[in-house]
């Protein structure tokens, strides 16, 4: 007989697995996921200046100008897409959290850094895994994606994947702006790697979950978020 998994818990550690995985992909230096890559060369770029301007900042100060932006393509506005900037913070505090732990990693040899970018990569899928089970408000990449893909009547998959290409494209041309041409911080290798795995890598981790584990809510909030 399979155990209960609250969803409102597999909210919290479907979080802390994308933020954990964020921060050891960033410290492997082989390359970011293509959704949070803008906001980690903006973190690169910016925090020269601006030194308090860490990961986690940058990724709840983008995720506000898309949730502006994804409120301008709606026209309207609801609770719940609060919810998701909330979100969006609670993940960028983490994030900021797990850099400063991994920073104490050595990653100065390789096989270290192929360890903290696998790592991270597995981490990574098991946590958009957590998320696709709970009702909560995930961040505003994954809202816009669903929100305006059923606004426009678009296919939610191929939207995704329009969606990641455009973010793609974004981080190389900040990294080129930022740091010369050609110079690319963020999108590397790893990037096409987790790119290509990831979907693969979820539906692994969704299915050993769900054998598992029987996903039901433990609180009556559902309602708030629908």
């Amino acid at each position: 007989m399979k155990k209960v998994f609250y969803t409102e818990a597999a909210y919290v550690v479907g979080i802390v697995l994308l933020a954990l995985s964020a921060a050891m992909m960033a410290a492997s230096d082989f390359g970011v996921s293509m959704v949070v890559a803008p906001a980690y060369i903006l973190h690169l770029a910016i925090s020269q200046y601006l030194p308090f301007f860490s990961f986690g900042m940058a990724e709840y100060t983008l995720q506000l100008v898309l949730l502006i932006l994804m409120v301008g393509i709606l026209r309207q506005f609801r609770l719940s897409f609060l919810f998701s900037f909330i979100t969006a913070v609670f993940y960028g505090f983490i994030l900021d959290f797990f850099v400063f732990l991994v920073s104490f990693i050595p990653a100065d040899i390789m096989v270290a850094r192929l360890l903290l970018f696998v790592i991270g990569m597995f981490m990574g899928s098991a946590g958009v895994s957590m998320i696709f089970h709970t009702y909560i408000a995930p961040e505003v990449y994954e809202l816009l994606v669903k929100e305006v893909s059923a606004k426009f009547k678009i296919n939610i998959h191929k939207f995704k994947t329009g969606y990641d290409c455009c973010s793609l494209l974004l981080s190389v041309a900040l990294s080129f702006a930022f740091f010369g041409l050609w110079h690319f911080e963020g999108v590397k290798l790893g990037t096409f790697v987790v790119a290509a795995l990831n979907g693969f890598l979820i539906s692994r981790w969704t299915k050993l979950f769900e054998h598992l584990w029987d996903f039901k809510d433990g609180l009556n909030w559902r309602k708030y978020f629908e």
